[in-house]
């Protein structure tokens, strides 16, 4: 059995020993699993396997073991291939059983199609993209604890050391000569993905093989636009069904990027790959179905592990089941709570009121869904910004520093006019395009309102304002499907920042009101920030991060004596209070106590909540009366 690191340089070798040893039995696949699971566990392993999210792929050893950090763009159709299978050498005259399994090419002489031995066997493709959005900070961060031992790749001629990953991919992606990938048995069935208008594949497919290589062929389909990073394509040999679209995951597999998977469907040599089925595949759908394996490589899944959030800071798991961090930080809780609180207020030009609902939205979380309504959410919207300053992109800024995933969305009437916000199905290529909606939980969005401009929304702005809308209210996505709408669910946090109160639905509006007035707006907020040290950011991070997580119950007392304080609100004024005052004033208590690192309501926790509110509605009912023209 390999020692040491050859499990990681050389897992295949894993995988062939256990098969020559199961003598046909079909538990040699579990111990395959079983074996990289356990090796995983030890000594924090994990980190010396390289991650395709930190190292340029022609670093990689092919056929090595590999991780990625991704989100579950797209499924496509479930594929057959030669689990097992048998080969004749003409040399020596001998046949040999061998195994298919987390391989797309056959090795060891000449395939005998016509075997009793061959197993055929299926697996899921499963698209996978880089967790869109996700902050620099937490890749740097996951980059710093590997302890991973790269060289550059002997099947690779790397003439440019010392490039970031980042401008070895923008290279990568240049159009350039090549052909493309297409393995036979690959469809996706109710494919999801999305793009721009821009980026979608609509012309059609050119003879000339100089013309093959057009941009449009090298569209990666991610979300959002400028996101950079590979695309994979992981195979998933068991319990795909416990896998769902948008995922979050950390896929340790067999990384694959043999050139053979490069080549075109009429054009490969059959015999040597694992899928050896008839090609039905449209040119369009073999273009993503089978993209060059230098630019889209193969990952044969062995292990993934959800990933619950996507904080480099803290335990993949969740931060309840890991008892003793949890203890510690909970410990500091309170201090850093009043240290964010300070912070957020010098952004906020002093406001300490909208500092404190700020805090209580960055740990909204859907915790569960009654029917149709999620549970949790915390829409904020912060009106009073100004709109002649770059004041929104700054806060935007500082809030993309203290969480791991995010996106600021400008609601220009250009971008409302011609961004696609809402995936849909391309049926022709056979996938799901991307869209601007389609993130990873606990991403949050940041609505610009400030830059929407008078003028004329057409039919695609009305359709991403509602879908916009839905989101909101709904925590949900409609994929268009063409001939219907597919409903996703989402956790996802949205703050709008607009001047008067927005034409979006929102949980809670808070006006900005400030004490500071700097004569340089962007030298102030500037200042701020780099008072504040990094190990002091991280500490924010992984306060945010454990608030959101914590479980909160109320008790049968409580829970009498919040019913019995409705009853008495109402006495005087049943308008004063109605159940949707009620529910978003139980939406506060619940976030004020657990911002606190309390996970269960308390007297004084509902008390505050309720003043809180009350110098919310106070100060909302004042700029009504100031501005005179707002809903």
């Amino acid at each position: 059995m390999p020692t040491v690191h050859d499990w990681i340089n050389n897992p295949l070798a894993v995988v062939d020993g256990l098969f020559a040893q199961s003598n046909s039995s079909p538990d040699w696949e579990k111990k395959v699993v079983e074996y990289f699971k356990e090796k995983l566990k030890l000594n924090d392993a994990h980190t010396w396997v390289p991650s395709l999210n930190d190292v340029p792929l022609y670093y990689l050893k092919p056929n090595s073991l590999v991780k990625f950090r991704c989100m579950v763009q797209d499924m496509f159709d479930p594929e057959f291939f030669m689990g097992v299978y048998e080969t004749n050498d003409l040399t020596s005259n001998s046949k040999q059983v061998k195994c298919g399994k987390y391989k797309d090419i056959t090795v060891g002489g000449q395939v005998d199609f016509n075997s009793r031995n061959t197993v055929t066997s299926e697996r899921q493709t499963f698209y996978c993209v880089p967790i869109p959005g996700e902050s620099q900070w937490a890749k740097e961060s996951y980059a710093g604890t590997s302890q991973a031992r790269v060289v550059p790749s002997t099947s690779y001629v790397p003439n440019r050391h010392k490039r970031s990953y980042e401008e070895d991919y923008e290279m990568d992606t240049q159009p350039q000569e090549m052909k493309y990938v297409s393995q036979g048995t690959q469809s996706s069935a109710e494919s999801h993905g999305n793009t721009e208008p821009k980026r979608q594949e609509t012309e059609a497919p050119s003879h000339d093989s100089s013309s093959v290589h057009c941009t449009s062929s090298l569209d990666l389909n991610f979300p959002l636009p400028g996101e950079k990073g590979p695309a994979c394509l992981v195979k998933v040999y068991e319990d795909w069904d416990s896998f769902k679209l948008n995922d979050m995951l950390e896929v340790f597999g067999i990384l694959s990027v043999d050139p053979a998977l490069s080549v075109i469907a009429d054009e490969r040599e059959a015999s040597s790959l694992l899928d050896h089925t008839e090609v039905t595949e449209t040119v369009e759908e073999q273009r993503v179905h089978s993209p060059p394996a230098s630019l889209v490589p193969r990952l044969h899944m062995l292990y993934a592990q959800p990933l619950v959030h996507n904080n480099p800071l803290l335990p993949s798991s969740a931060p309840e089941s890991n008892g003793d961090h949890l203890c510690s930080v909970l410990g500091e809780l309170a201090s850093v709570r009043a240290e964010l609180h300070t912070y957020l207020t010098h952004v906020l030009m002093g406001d300490s009121l909208a500092a404190e609902y700020l805090i209580l939205h960055l740990i909204s979380n859907v915790y569960s869904r009654r029917d149709v309504l999620p549970l949790g959410k915390f829409t904020l919207n912060l009106s009073g910004c100004p709109h002649s300053s770059p004041y929104t992109e700054h806060l935007y800024k500082v809030i993309q520093q203290l969480v791991p995933s995010s996106y600021w969305l400008c609601m220009c009437l250009h971008n409302m006019n011609n961004q696609r916000m809402v995936p849909w199905k391309d049926y022709t290529a056979n996938r799901l395009v991307s869209g601007t909606l389609q993130l990873a939980n606990n991403t949050s969005l940041f609505l610009d309102e400030t830059q929407l401009e008078q003028g004329q929304l057409d039919a695609t702005g009305v359709r991403n304002i509602t879908a916009l809308g839905n989101l909101i209210s709904w925590q949900k996505v409609d994929y268009d499907f063409n001939y219907h709408q597919m409903e996703f669910p989402c956790n996802i946090n949205v703050l709008i920042a607009s001047e008067g109160r927005s034409l979006l639905p929102s949980d809670s509006q808070v006006h900005l009101r400030p004490t500071l007035n700097p004569p340089n707006l962007e030298e102030y907020l500037s200042a701020v920030q780099v008072a504040q040290v990094p190990s002091q950011f991280n500490k924010y991070r992984i306060y945010l991060s454990v608030a959101r997580a914590l479980n909160y119950t109320i008790s049968d007392e409580i829970t009498t004596a919040v019913e019995d304080d409705f009853v008495e609100m109402r006495k005087d004024d049943p308008q004063s209070m109605s159940a949707e005052d009620l529910h978003r004033l139980l939406v506060v208590a619940r976030l004020l106590s657990l911002s606190h690192g309390q996970n269960t309501l308390s007297r004084d926790g509902w008390m505050k909540a309720k003043q809180l509110e009350a110098l919310r509605i106070s100060r909302t009912q004042q700029q009504k009366s100031v501005s005179g023209n707002e809903p």
